[in-house]
């Protein structure tokens, strides 16, 4: 409310300032209730849970294996480059899924835009696939082997032994 010489006025600018502000504590409260429930939970499980460790039992699991090694092992690219190419055209495809729901509304433009966006999917997927990126087990190159190169030393001649002298009669 506003005071002007003496009148009362009411603005509508001040109750919807205060229904946002309330808004806006509603979501603050619903927001600490659950991290007061998360937290709460957490203390809880902590408090009654028991604690006795011992050596098997800080051990790592690995599905019922003895851990061999560190755990610090150099994976294989491929895998990174499967589950990126796997991103990517899976973010991609989402992309159709609106555009197929308003196809009819946007009209011939659309499908051109759909033919276009297709088009260089499938140029990536081929790119990828004669690259190579697809296949799990990489073939072993075939590389042509040398033909071995013989440094022995020359064989050593025989040197004839003198015949025995024939006996004189």
């Amino acid at each position: 409310m506003i005071y002007i010489n003496g009148l009362n006025i009411e603005t509508k600018t001040t109750s919807r300032m205060d229904a946002q502000l309330t808004e806006f504590g509603k979501v603050f409260l619903f927001l600490l209730v659950g991290v007061v429930f998360v937290a709460a939970g957490f203390i809880t499980s902590s408090l009654i849970r028991p604690h006795r460790p011992y050596a098997e039992k800080l051990s790592t699991y690995e599905c019922g294996e003895e851990p061999k090694g560190t755990a610090w092992v150099q994976f294989n690219i491929r895998f990174y480059v499967i589950a990126l190419i796997f991103i990517i055209f899976d973010v991609e495809l989402l992309f159709l899924f609106p555009w197929a729901t308003v196809f009819k509304k946007i009209g011939p433009i659309a499908l051109i835009e759909a033919i276009v966006f297709i088009s260089i999917l499938a140029i990536g997927l081929a790119y990828a696939w004669a690259k190579g990126d697809l296949n799990w087990v990489v073939p072993q190159p075939n590389r042509p082997k040398l033909p071995e190169k013989k440094f022995d030393k020359p064989a050593k001649k025989k040197v004839a032994e003198p015949a025995e002298p024939a006996p004189t009669a």
